[in-house]
């Protein structure tokens, strides 16, 4: 039996991704906590988050996780989900600008005003609701079973921008590319709500699950 540890720092929708998991495989031993000790111990680390990365990292900080989230993301799977995959990066322009966690090389950028679709109609801000994932390496294990193209549920305003081209797992388009999944090591991180995304999201947190880095990649 795998056990997870859902990373509590405050922000997030923990029970939603909680349940997730649970549903995604019954015998997964899911736990929402801020205890380091757990964190650490877990065989898994989710990373959640929704909201602005200044209490992001204003969070992490005040329950001295910051530490914790990249021994997590250096040691076991590590899954990190919308705010928790944005903050894997080196600094956010959100808030005028903040430092983030540094474990992939790169910025989060916001999408600028006035974006259009190919028809010409305006594109709102944030980016809210389906739209399709194009897998930049099919063959990583989170993508198994999950057919190419597939739409997923995202809300944000802001977008991971990793500075190396390897590091993106998958992208969308908003107009234009940008990236909604990144990979390195033991990290897979997504910016769409796996826990929102029905079947399609419900496989990706199953493979998580089932998913051995050291071996598989």
């Amino acid at each position: 039996m795998s056990s997870v540890a859902v990373i509590d720092y405050g922000m997030g929708n923990l029970h939603s991704i909680a349940k997730a998991l649970q549903h995604a495989d019954a015998n997964a031993a899911v736990t929402v906590t801020s205890d380091p000790d757990v964190i650490l111990a877990s065989d898994r680390v989710v990373f959640p988050g929704v909201g602005a990365m200044r209490d992001c990292m204003a969070h992490l900080a005040e329950r001295r996780l910051e530490q914790v989230v990249r021994r997590a993301a250096a040691e076991k799977p590590f899954l990190g989900i919308c705010l928790g995959m944005q903050a894997l990066l080196e600094e956010s322009e959100e808030n005028g600008g903040t430092r983030c966690l540094g474990l992939i090389t790169g910025r989060v950028l916001r999408f600028p005003e006035g974006l259009t679709c190919a028809a010409g109609e305006p594109l709102k801000i944030p980016h809210m609701g389906w739209n399709r994932v194009h897998f930049s390496d099919p063959s990583h294990p989170l993508w198994a079973g999950i057919p190419a193209e597939s739409w997923f549920y995202f809300v944000h305003s802001y977008y991971a921008a990793p500075a190396d081209p390897a590091d993106v797992a998958a992208t969308s388009d908003y107009p234009t590319p940008f990236a909604a999944a990144v990979a390195r090591g033991k990290v897979f991180a997504v910016q769409f709500h796996p826990e929102k995304s029905q079947a399609a999201g419900l496989r990706l947190l199953a493979n998580f699950l089932r998913w051995e880095p050291w071996s598989s990649r």
